[in-house]
């Protein structure tokens, strides 16, 4: 029979066993309530229970957003150039309405002069007039003159009417750019929020499981970000146009992404491209998808450096090419201009050759 001291090791390794599961278990409890409370301004779904499902949430929502932030440029460019032909078309109407007036008053003046007697009447033309042919002459003078006036009148009002429908036309145009944009920014500024708030999940888990997570993250990004070490040496470009670009996308390496931004602090992906571009004195749209209807079309396999590359259907990425398979592009939220493999983005759409 064994006896009490037999049994006392025992049971007390026993108690310890039981108590670390609880103790676990009482963590990942913990953790969930901290989640929890975080996720309930956060958009209805699973909420992430490591850092690791934190960061996945922000990169996806991060990609989310660089497509709708494409859309807000492409809107307030559109916005922009409807309000321009809004007031173009408020200006095309005054000038009509002056000219209207104008010629009214002229068409009233020689109405009075032919009323009051200070101008050329039909009788005053068969009194003064030497032969039936003199008085001819005279009438088809008048007729043509009253002719005339009907004609600049007439024309006159239909270039007032016509201005005023094309000044509708524009400020209701203006009004639905208005509107998309209104919309698209909306859009944005909840994505942006999405994003903030699955940081702030992230920033709020354990210092130890975000630390791993980290590191996990690390390994994974120097094996598959790292710029290469010939990502620092020259890059030959095949125009001049197209090493201005290059190496002015070059200098900004380092600096941050932001959403909409266009350098020179900040770039998004087409706001580095147009910002690059416009160093060569080469003008490019302000969109991704735009700017890839521009220049020539380039397989894959002919890119030059130079050439930008464009990623995602519909087009919502782009960088410029460097050669060796990597481009010079600004990635996305949290991340900075930097060197890249065409390859890390996936989903390549295909390449436009704008500097020849």
């Amino acid at each position: 029979m064994a006896t009490p001291l037999g049994r006392t090791p025992s049971a007390a390794s026993s108690r310890r066993s039981s108590r670390r599961p609880a103790l676990a278990g009482r963590a990942v409890l913990a953790l969930a309530g901290v989640v929890g409370v975080l996720f309930s301004t956060v958009p209805a779904q699973a909420a992430p229970a490591t850092s690791a499902q934190a960061a996945e949430l922000v990169a996806a929502r991060g990609h989310e957003l660089e497509v709708i932030t494409e859309q807000f440029n492409q809107a307030r460019e559109n916005l922009t150039a409807q309000q321009a032909a809004a007031q173009a078309a408020a200006a095309q109407l005054e000038q009509a309405t002056a000219a209207l007036a104008g010629a009214q008053q002229s068409v009233r003046g020689i109405a009075r002069s032919a009323w009051t007697g200070e101008g050329l009447s039909s009788f005053q033309a068969l009194m003064t007039s030497d032969s039936a042919d003199d008085f001819v002459d005279r009438m088809s003078t008048l007729q043509l003159v009253a002719g005339h006036q009907g004609v600049v009148l007439d024309a006159a009002a239909g270039a007032n009417v016509a201005a005023a429908q094309a000044q509708a036309a524009a400020q209701d145009a203006a009004a639905q750019a208005q509107a998309s944009y209104d919309k698209v920014a909306a859009q944005q500024a909840d994505l942006q929020k999405q994003v903030a708030d699955y940081k702030a999940v992230y920033d709020q888990l354990s210092a130890a499981e975000r630390q791993a997570a980290a590191s996990i993250g690390d390994r994974a990004s120097r094996s598959a970000q790292r710029e290469p070490a010939a990502a620092s040496g020259p890059v030959v470009a095949s125009s001049a146009a197209a090493q201005i670009a290059i190496d002015s996308a070059m200098a900004q390496r380092g600096k941050p992404y932001e959403w909409a931004a266009s350098g020179p602090g900040s770039f998004d992906c087409s706001g580095l491209t147009t910002y690059a571009y416009r160093a060569a004195g080469i003008s490019l749209p302000r969109v991704a998808a735009m700017q890839a209807t521009m220049g020539q079309a380039v397989s894959r396999a002919d890119l030059q450096p130079g050439d930008l590359v464009f990623f995602y259907s519909p087009v919502s990425h782009v960088g410029i090419y460097i050669g060796n398979g990597q481009m010079v592009h600004a990635p996305t939220s949290g991340d900075v201009v930097k060197v890249a493999s065409v390859d890390s983005m996936g989903g390549f759409s295909g390449g436009r050759r704008i500097a020849a």
